[in-house]
Formats: structure tokens, C-alpha cells, sequence
């Protein structure tokens, strides 16, 4: 969340990211500041209101039949109250439009979304099976039978499918703890608090289940509990980064908008995804950003599968992102790019929000800057992994899963 005080220092520069944004209701800002400046009437007008008070009080206790006095009192405290009502409403007002802007992208960000890297190392000779039928074909997954189970959006790996999903879980983690990130098992569920603090609400409040009977909502991303474990800290700077990363499934309504015109993995309801987090200065977050990019471009070169950078323009950045880079993996059954990883930088908007700071070597407090990572979403990886791993009779292991695996192929039973 961008605070007040920040949004009034750099109103040219809030404008101006919130146009590279096509953020439509600019207004909003000029509105904002017109209800501090009421409250700030109200604020004063309740210290003047506070002044006389003090001073009749002290009257009135050295002439207690003074019902003059008596009166003032009571209606002094009577217009306080009112001020401190209004006040009230006119600070949730302001509360209330505050949360509904965006993020201020970097200031190099690209004006349209950019290529920076890309990886073909494939040469495809041969029409491929898309992975839908390679599910079937190897029994891998099946959609049909989670769909009588929990409706269309669900799927179920099973047998060597389900170990291969696991094997890739396994290994995301098992990287990333190596890179220093250290591992959490997190509720898979989260309340208001939670998903406000990062970002989710109110933005993304439709696209998340929630249990009206327990007031929670089911996690969209481990980004979400990951960082609220940090909520309320004060980090020296020597402490900083501070790494972090879990393995969790992830729940998200948005299939159902897609449904019948997305096929196989490649939008589900429920997910499985290994996230990282880091939590840095000011000064340094966009080398985290750095660290995090090589990191999941690391992951993914090491799966020897064909893979993409994408700098996302302002316009198509997430509502708490600065700076998104995705990563997309190539789909040869299908002949598509699918998205396996955001990393994004955050600045300190969720650290407004959780109230996470840092002391610098003077002493002083700022807001962190938050960052975070799919280090990968499981399911599209899946599907491209056995694509671009296919052979007539079987399908190849990545030599890094193998260890995992604990085999090099997967034959048709």
C-alpha cells in the first residue's frame, strides 16, 4: 500500500506510474487529499475543542456551582465526540481508496512485454503428443475421474505420474535450500489479515475460495502465509536478505472463467508450486531481484527444457509488483509457452501493509522491500517436462530428477 505521505512527496511520480499502469481512475488521488485536508480540520478543531476543555475543568474545580461552566464542558465533549465520529469515517474513506492503488512500477520498466532470454535447446522433428494424451497413454493423471471427485479444474497424478510430481517438488526444494533459502510448512489457509497484508485483498477477492463459516480463504500461493511469518518484524541490516521458501498446493477460482477452452494441466483449480520469498533493504532489493532470476533461471536450465525471460510491462504487472520478470517453458505438444514463474519485486508495498522494517547502521527504521518467486509451479512444468521428454514407447527423465525418480524412463504398463 503506498502511504499518504509517500503519494503527497511524489505525486508527479505516483501519476505518472499509475499512467504506465492504464490505472484509470486518477482522481482518486486528488480525492484522497482532499479528505486528509478535512481531517486535518477536524483534527485541529478537536485540539482547539481540547484546549478550552482543559481550561474550564480547571475553572470548574476551584467553582463547582458554575453551571455556565457545566454547560460548556457538556457541549465541548459532545462536539468532540463528533469530531473523533467524523474523523473516523473521512480516515476509513481514505483507507478504503488508498487500497485500490496499485503498486508504482520500476522506472526502467519496458513500455510492452519484452523477450530478454530465451533457451532452444530442442530441435522437433516429429508431431508430439500433447501431455493430455501422454496422461493417458503412460497413466500419468487423470482429469476425468478428480472431476467426479471435485468438478472440472481438478486433476489426480497417479503412479509414476505421481512420483514424477514429486520428484520435481523434491528437487525445487531441495535447490532452493541450497541457495540459502530456508524451508517452512505453512497452513494451506489463510484469514483477512493475511491476504490483505500481501496484496490479494481486495484486489484478487473473487478469484480465491473462502469458507464463510471459518472467515478463512484458501491460499493462492504459499506467497501468502511465507511472508506473513515475517509480519511485525524489525530486521538489523546485517540479517538482510533473508531468504525463505515452501512447498504448497495452491487454490485458485480463475479456472472456472477459462474452463472449456483450456485443456489438460494448464489451468487448475488446485496446484502444487515451491515459492521462495526474500525480505531485503530498500538499497538492495533489485539485487535480490537479480538473485532470485538467476536462481529459477538455474532451476530450470538445469531440466534442459526449452525456456523463456519475459519482462512484463507496466500495463500487465501484478497489483503489488514493481517489476515482474516470468518465466515461460515451451510446450512442443502444443506449441504454446506456459508460464512456470513470476519473480517479482514489491518494494516496500506489502511491508506497509505487515508493517516488516528494517534498522539501518544508524539506527533508523524503514519499511523492507518484499520479493517473490514461483520456484516452480508444478503442473505446467509437468506437462512441458513429459512433452519435450517423449519417445514412442517412453518418456525420458531429466538426468537431475533421477536421483528423485530413481529411474531414467517411463514405460507404458
Amino acid at each position: 500500500m503506498l502511504p499518504i505521505y509517500f503519494i503527497k512527496k511524489n505525486k508527479s511520480k505516483v501519476i505518472w506510474g499509475l499512467k504506465k499502469r492504464k490505472f484509470s481512475n486518477l482522481k482518486i488521488i486528488d480525492y484522497i487529499f482532499k479528505l486528509e485536508n478535512e481531517n486535518k480540520k477536524k483534527i485541529l478543531r478537536k485540539k482547539s475543542l481540547l484546549t478550552k476543555l482543559n481550561q474550564i475543568s480547571g475553572l470548574i474545580s476551584s467553582n463547582i456551582n458554575n453551571r455556565v461552566l457545566l454547560q460548556k464542558a457538556f457541549l465541548y465533549k459532545k462536539r468532540i465526540k463528533i469530531l473523533a465520529a467524523i474523523f473516523k469515517i473521512f480516515s476509513h474513506k481514505i483507507f478504503n481508496f488508498l487500497i485500490k492503488i496499485p503498486n508504482i512500477p520500476y522506472k526502467n520498466i519496458t513500455l510492452k512485454n519484452k523477450i530478454i532470454y530465451k533457451n532452444l535447446m530442442f530441435h522437433y522433428k516429429n508431431k508430439l503428443l500433447p501431455h493430455w494424451e501422454l496422461g493417458k497413454k503412460f497413466h500419468l493423471f487423470n482429469l476425468n475421474i478428480a472431476a467426479n471427485i471435485a468438478g472440472s479444474g481438478f486433476n489426480l497424478y497417479l503412479d509414476k505420474g505421481a512420483k514424477l510430481q514429486r520428484s520435481l517438488i523434491q528437487y525445487c526444494l531441495d535447490i532452493n535450500i541450497k541457495a540459502g533459502y530456508v524451508e517452512y510448512i505453512l497452513p494451506f489457509l489463510g484469514n483477512k489479515n493475511s491476504l490483505f497484508g500481501t496484496g490479494q485483498l481486495p484486489d484478487k477477492n473473487k478469484q480465491m475460495y473462502f469458507l464463510e463459516k471459518d472467515k478463512l480463504y484458501l491460499i493462492p500461493t504459499a506467497e501468502v502465509p511465507l511472508l506473513n511469518v515475517f509480519k511485525h518484524s524489525i530486521f538489523k541490516i546485517m540479517d538482510l536478505p533473508l531468504r525463505a521458501t515452501s512447498f504448497t498446493s495452491c487454490f485458485r477460482r480463475e479456472a472456472g472463467s477459462y474452463g472449456r477452452q483450456v485443456k489438460g494441466l494448464n489451468r487448475l483449480h488446485q496446484f502444487d508450486k515451491v515459492e521462495i520469498i526474500e525480505i531485503n533493504s530498500d538499497n538492495n532489493s533489485y539485487k535480490s531481484f537479480n538473485y532470485m532470476v538467476r536462481h529459477v533461471r538455474k532451476i530450470l536450465s538445469y531440466l534442459k527444457i526449452p525456456f523463456r525471460i519475459i519482462s512484463i510491462s507496466a500495463k500487465d504487472l501484478g497489483f503489488t509488483s514493481a517489476l515482474t520478470y516470468d518465466f515461460e517453458v515451451y510446450s512442443p505438444g502444443q506449441k504454446k509457452w506456459l508460464e512456470v514463474s513470476s519473480v517479482s519485486n514489491c518494494t516496500n508495498f506489502q511491508s506497509n501493509r505487515m508493517v516488516i522494517k528494517f534498522l539501518n547502521k544508524y539506527g533508523n527504521k524503514y519499511f523492507c522491500h518484499t520479493l517473490n518467486g514461483s520456484s516452480l509451479a508444478i503442473p505446467r512444468l509437468f506437462a512441458a517436462l513429459i512433452e519435450n521428454y517423449q519417445f514412442s514407447d517412453y518418456i525420458q527423465i531429466p538426468k537431475v530428477l533421477i536421483p528423485y525418480f530413481m529411474d531414467n524412463k517411463i514405460y507404458r504398463n
